[in-house]
């Protein structure tokens, strides 16, 4: 892969471009304004680690895309712990059609991407909740989670709140293998199904990453 340019400033479109991913212009210019926003909220609040162009396309565009393609057409949608907004925030960008939700129980953090959805002009409520405060009075289709604890963890803590969403669709690492052993282990995966929808390498990263798809035994997948 071709490094960032050193002759000037880089952009996202070059960053887009080095990735050959493709997105509507109107997308690309409001992924460049999140950015903006994110990074001077970042100067504040310890939000995100991908402060340059070449990250945000290489680990957040890149990991979003790969979540977007596994939801339908107007799924309603549940970013759990979207701390900084990622995969929330781009995927309401570049998914209009979905309705997306976002959530984080850390309050300054979901006043932040609050602002920074408002600044964007988005229709994506930003709640200051744990999601499984949320899932106690609210369906979705699908809860979408990026980097927010070991897959043991997070089917324990939703496992009284399947009535309320039909799929988990999260992004591991290469070493989810072994936190699957662990959910086995600890008896969480006795009533539920696991597919890799989807596998792929990740910039200057070793391994690859997942998109693990984890619904009901008895129901059909979708």
């Amino acid at each position: 892969m071709t490094e960032p340019s050193t002759s000037g400033p880089d952009t996202l479109a070059a960053a887009l471009a080095r990735h050959a991913l493709q997105l509507p212009p109107d997308q690309v210019e409001s992924l460049e304004k999140y950015c903006r926003l994110l990074w001077d909220w970042n100067t504040k609040l310890n939000l995100t680690r991908h402060t340059d162009y070449e990250k945000f396309v290489g680990r957040d565009v890149l990991d979003t895309l790969q979540l977007a393609a596994h939801l339908r057409d107007g799924e309603e949608v549940l970013d759990v712990g979207t701390g900084g907004g990622v995969p929330g925030v781009v995927l309401a960008i570049v998914r209009p059609d979905l309705k997306v939700t976002l959530c984080d129980s850390v309050a300054k953090k979901a006043r932040a991407v609050e602002s920074m959805v408002n600044d964007l002009g988005l229709e994506v409520p930003v709640m200051p909740f744990r999601a499984e405060e949320l899932l106690e009075d609210t369906r979705y289709d699908a809860l979408v989670i990026r980097a927010v604890g070991p897959l043991w963890k997070l089917l324990a803590a939703f496992k009284p709140h399947w009535h309320s969403f039909r799929r988990i669709l999260v992004i591991k690492g290469p070493k989810w293998p072994e936190e699957h052993v662990e959910a086995k282990r600890r008896g969480l995966m006795h009533n539920l199904q696991i597919k890799t929808a989807a596998e792929y390498s990740m910039p200057a990263a070793e391994g690859k990453s997942v998109v693990l798809k984890i619904w009901p035994k008895g129901i059909r997948e979708r």
